[in-house]
């Protein structure tokens, strides 16, 4: 690297913040734009912008300052980044995969061009269409646009759930019979160098349904890591992408893998990379967008992660108790993401669970999942 690099965020939030961490060991100079004044990147950055990620304007006039722009959210205007591309601000990932991702249908369509196993899918226009695939069902709809942990999803057993059905352009992918749900980050720079992490096993809060834990490395055969390994490469390959990808996939009950979303940035499924690999999918990004070499992705230590969500109930400053009864058992780390205000089921931060065994990792998870709140003062 010559001289210094300006490396511009679009989003604040802790993935963001988990980022600014990992580029201080690189000497960058950071620049953050996001649209809450308080946001949990608004004091580890060099220079920070109240603004909003989605509008044109704002997005071009923050990138035009920046050597490097990436996100952290794929919810930004992908015109301005087409735009900035062409003026020479090198921008990973590039508009074209933004674009693609940020639409269910297009991510869904590009699986099938590319000859990527993901489950059977229709492409809605209005719930008119929905009526004429009644026989499609049972089926998760999901919104093309604007869905994110969770919200924009909805299971239709039948035509008796008709009434919760969404009336907005949307994806209806086939039911899968799945024995577990897995991930694998995945990091490609513009050599075209590519490096996996070893895939782990996810468990979903039943309520929210989002991330509750996951267990690293997941509890599967070589023969199907290995495999859902290189599924992940050929999508990250596919989109030509610099950056990082977590390929989230399902594995289903007759040894099928078959992916399900994808995220172009960090994600809730690699932030125990951090404690138990020998490089975080932080530090693998910053290499892949800057253009080094990848770095190492094995285990260090079997690790649990739980994340930390708002307590029901409690909406306001943020407290937090029990951290020092979960201190106090060995192997546990906590990252709390700096957010000032907590909500029910808002991510706040996650805990990483390390043990010489992932069962060993699992006791000790199991002794204070429930020990940390977090509450409002």
């Amino acid at each position: 690297m010559k001289g210094e690099v300006k490396l511009g965020i679009l989003g604040g939030g802790q993935l963001g913040r988990m980022l600014l961490q990992a580029g201080l060991d690189f000497n960058l100079y950071t620049l953050i734009l996001d649209p809450d004044e308080n946001a949990p990147c608004k004091d580890l950055c060099n220079e920070f912008y109240v603004g909003n990620f989605r509008d044109f304007d704002t997005v071009y006039e923050f990138g035009r300052n920046c050597h490097i722009l990436t996100i952290e959210i794929e919810h930004v205007n992908a015109d301005a980044l087409e735009k900035l591309e062409e003026e020479g601000v090198k921008v990973y990932p590039d508009a074209k995969t933004v674009r693609t991702i940020q639409d269910k249908g297009l991510q869904k369509e590009f699986y099938k061009q590319h000859n990527i196993p993901t489950a059977d899918f229709r492409i809605l226009k209005d719930k008119q269409e929905l009526q004429e695939n009644l026989s499609f069902l049972p089926a998760f709809q999901k919104l093309r646009r604007e869905g994110y942990d969770g919200r924009g999803v909805t299971r239709l057993a039948s035509e008796a759930d008709l009434g919760k059905a969404f009336e907005e352009p949307s994806v209806l992918e086939k039911l899968v019979d799945f024995e577990k749900e897995i991930s694998v980050i995945v990091a490609r720079n513009a050599k075209g160098e590519v490096s996996a992490f070893p895939m782990v096993e996810l468990s979903f809060h039943p309520e929210h349904n989002l991330v509750d834990s996951l267990f690293a490395p997941a509890n599967v055969s070589e023969v199907l890591q290995q495999q859902a390994k290189e599924i992940a490469m050929r999508v990250i390959s596919s989109f030509e992408m610099v950056g990082i990808l977590a390929v989230e996939m399902f594995l289903t009950k007759d040894g099928q893998i078959l992916v399900n979303e994808v995220a172009p940035r960090p994600h809730n499924s690699g932030h125990h990379t951090i404690k138990a690999n020998f490089t975080s999918q932080y530090e693998q990004h910053l290499r892949a967008i800057m253009n080094l070499p990848l770095g190492a992705t094995d285990i260090q230590s079997a690790a649990v992660m739980l994340n930390l969500l708002g307590e029901p109930g409690h909406d306001g400053e943020a407290a937090y108790d029990g951290l020092q009864d979960a201190l106090a058992v060995p192997g546990v780390y906590i990252h709390l993401y700096g957010k000032k205000f907590t909500r029910p089921a808002r991510k706040m931060g996650h805990v990483t669970v390390l043990g010489e065994s992932l069962e060993q990792a699992q006791q000790r998870a199991e002794s204070v999942k429930n020990v940390i709140k977090v509450k409002a003062l």
